[in-house]
């Protein structure tokens, strides 16, 4: 491994190409692993690479006739980021020495992401807390993972599965890919499916421009498969609705929001694909007294109710269930709330 700081003489291979493009190769080739474009302007950024004895901008165009010398001042990777335990309430379902089942609040994130720092991002999410509540967990997932073997989105409640040794850990993921845990959630989405039951076999894939979604429409779509039965319909002042059972055979990123949305049905609350922000009143005669002519929910209503899988070591079927969180249930209580008829 190369020492630092160090400094690199730019040569006529390097004219007129922008600072980060040059450093991201030279440093790769130095270093013996990738560094990443993105990471090199983030040291760019932090002032930790200057081009001449002087701070530089990324854009910086080279002159490559050897008059450039740059000086990287640190080491361009940065030091592996690890979990912290933080003292969180938890909802520990079930628990013995090879796993845990948990059930998730919504806006917890499951675990932080690979950039995040341990002032900004790596606070108050689920791993936070298993940290804190489980002596050990499996390592398999990495130091910022630890335990997990699945995931729920961030605005999702419900039932997870968390492991707490590597041969946990990797029969669990075994059960997964095989499709031998069966999971349920609830959902209400907007709309009434014109089936009472159906399955949904769109295959999915990344949104090619929003990176943040994922989409039915793309090309080279992992396959994705969920059944749905419709268990209650809701006809409101704020509109039609459909509180509807979901079971998924796979687990792709964001499936039963991406499926249901593809039919013209998004989740409540999800605005990311398709859902309105708010309910808004369509009809001021049919709104009970009292009622607001506007209701947020300010998450998805979406809930991991069942979980079914195999114990991974004494092999005995374990099923666990959790009813609607308060905020869903408030949510159905309102939309249903009927007005009192005179005389």
């Amino acid at each position: 491994m190369p020492e630092y700081p160090m400094t690199l003489v730019v040569s006529s291979d390097g004219a007129g190409q922008r600072l980060d493009q040059y450093l991201a190769t030279q440093l790769s080739e130095l270093n013996g692993s990738e560094v990443s474009r993105a990471r090199v302007q983030q040291i760019i950024a932090k002032g930790e690479v200057l081009v001449n004895d002087a701070a530089a901008k990324s854009s910086l165009r080279l002159r490559g006739t050897g008059e450039d010398r740059i000086t990287i001042t640190k080491p361009p990777h940065a030091p592996p980021l690890r979990a912290m335990a933080e003292e969180i309430a938890l909802d520990i379902v079930y628990e013995d020495d090879d796993l845990a089942i948990v059930n998730k609040p919504a806006g917890m994130m499951v675990h932080a992401g690979a950039g995040a720092t341990d002032d900004a991002r790596n606070r108050g999410t689920l791993v936070n807390a298993l940290l804190h509540h489980f002596a050990k967990l499996s390592a398999v997932g990495g130091d910022l993972r630890p335990g997990i073997v699945h995931r729920l989105d961030r605005a999702t409640s419900g039932l997870m599965v968390v492991a707490k040794n590597d041969d946990s850990h990797r029969r669990l993921a075994k059960q997964f890919s095989s499709r031998g845990v069966h999971k349920t959630y609830i959902a209400l989405v907007h709309g009434l499916p014109k089936q009472d039951r159906g399955t949904i076999q769109s295959p999915i894939s990344r949104h090619s421009q929003k990176r943040t979604r994922m989409t039915t429409r793309g090309f080279g779509g992992r396959e994705a498969v969920t059944h749905y039965t419709v268990q209650r319909k809701i006809d409101s002042p704020y509109g039609k609705f459909a509180l509807v059972e979901l079971k998924i055979e796979t687990g792709r990123t964001h499936q039963i929001r991406v499926h249901m949305s593809s039919l013209g049905h998004p989740v409540v609350g999800d605005s990311l694909y398709g859902a309105p922000g708010e309910l808004r009143s369509q009809s001021n005669k049919r709104r009970a007294a009292g009622m607001p002519a506007i209701l947020a929910l300010g998450r998805n209503f979406l809930h991991s109710a069942m979980l079914e899988l195999t114990h991974p070591r004494t092999k005995k079927t374990l099923k666990f269930s959790r009813p609607l969180p308060e905020e869903l249930t408030a949510l159905l209580d309102s939309l249903e709330k009927q007005p009192v008829k005179a005389g």
